[in-house]
């Protein structure tokens, strides 16, 4: 079969790309190519089946939600912005929330609206979806791409591939694009699960699960060199630490990487001081009722004078120097040693992929292969939780689908 575009996997960036490119081309052949039997299986279970869209604010505030490779985004989220991608969807009837911290998700709480508006402007712009139909192999041959699946092989001048990372494999991404993208001549950055939680080593705190800190002080060691420090929130989970304060920086972290959290907004020498004087004006009160005055659940504090093998139910005043520094030890920075980042089944999104430098950002079309785009998560490109990895799927498949509009 022969097509003008050929465009592998029906996720949001595909099918945004896909209406794009058919714009002013409706007597041109637009055929997208879907494994699943469905399409956007993965735009249905984002923001827990709600669809976080995108992010309030200015577009200039979301270029420290990308790691380090904010640079190759900034033309594509200028160009198209999170207004921009709101009033798509507000011109088909689609109403919006945003709720605390800025994220904006449908006013029906329902990712399913998002994906029908993209599926009718498909329908409306006669692009064919063949489900079932996993790209198997791409090859270039002179001007043309020669697209091969189990039971067909199709012939297109031009190719786009949007089949997305590796995260949430039961939903398609199982890292097929990687394996394509390299076979024509790419450079592929190892992929590895972010926005992942991590699992620590030797965890003593599985009963605490859900306990939720605000805001606390985090910062990231290896070799005993400070890495990266931030404020977050955070969560404690069965095996270990979750929450935004951890998966959002997740792109930086690695085995044997040590966390410290810093539980109290003292330093080590004001906290030793408040708590002198808490014990001189309150030393009658056991240990531990003095201790819970401090904003921190009490189980949590129970378990902190276990781990330090400190009796909570003593006198306060009868507190030893030896103790009382180790609880401010343990208040000042709380340390839990990484075993491991949680897998891809429970990664948001794919940390690697398509070399950047081998991509045009102003039109997403490879620099190595003629005719050959890329847009979504195949691209190295791994954003914060909070609408930003839509939102940047979206804006390079609108410049990927506005240049193939040109082209064709």
């Amino acid at each position: 079969m022969k097509a003008d575009l050929i465009i592998a996997g029906a996720g949001p960036a595909g099918l945004f790309a896909a209406v794009q490119a058919a714009a002013n081309n409706k007597y041109k052949k637009i055929l997208i190519l879907e494994k699943n039997s469905s399409a956007g299986k993965k735009l249905l279970i984002s923001g827990s089946g709600q669809c976080n869209l995108t992010h309030g604010g200015d577009i200039s505030q979301f270029f420290d939600h990308y790691g380090e490779n904010y640079n190759f985004l900034m033309g594509a989220l200028y160009t198209f912005d999170n207004q921009k991608l709101m009033q798509f969807f507000e011109d088909r009837g689609i109403k919006f929330r945003e709720v605390r911290g800025g994220k904006i998700f449908p006013e029906s709480n329902q990712a399913s609206d998002i994906l029908n508006v993209l599926l009718k402007e498909i329908k409306n712009r006669n692009i064919d979806i063949i489900y079932n139909s996993e790209v198997r192999r791409v090859k270039q041959q002179n001007e043309y791409f020669e697209v091969q699946t189990a039971a067909e092989t199709y012939i297109s001048n031009y190719f786009l591939l949007t089949v997305g990372g590796k995260s949430f494999p039961k939903t398609g991404s199982t890292g097929d694009g990687f394996q394509i993208a390299r076979s024509l001549g790419h450079k592929i950055i190892e992929p590895r699960p972010a926005l992942a939680p991590v699992v620590i080593k030797n965890y003593k705190f599985k009963m605490l699960s859900g306990i939720s800190l605000r805001v606390k002080e985090i910062s990231l060691w290896r070799n005993n060199e400070l890495l990266k420090s931030w404020k977050d929130d955070l969560l404690l989970t069965h095996q270990g630490l979750s929450g935004p304060g951890i998966i959002n920086y997740s792109r930086y972290m690695e085995k044997g990487d040590i966390i410290k959290i810093k539980l109290l907004n003292y330093s080590k020498e004001e906290l030793e001081n408040n708590l002198i004087k808490k014990i001189e004006r309150e030393g009658r009160l056991n240990l531990l009722n003095l201790l819970i005055k401090y904003p921190l659940a009490q189980r949590l504090i129970e378990k902190i004078l276990d781990i330090a093998d400190i009796d909570g139910s003593q006198n306060a005043a009868h507190l030893r120097k030896e103790e009382r520094r180790e609880i401010i030890d343990l208040f000042s920075s709380l340390e839990f040693e990484i075993k491991s980042l949680a897998d891809f089944n429970r990664s948001m999104v794919t940390k690697g992929g398509i070399d950047l430098s081998e991509i045009n950002p102003q039109t997403m079309e490879s620099r190595i292969t003629n005719n050959l785009f890329a847009a979504g998560e195949v691209l190295d490109i791994d954003g914060d939780t909070g609408g930003y990895n839509l939102q940047a799927a979206f804006a390079t498949a609108f410049m990927a689908g506005s240049e193939l509009a040109k082209r064709l």
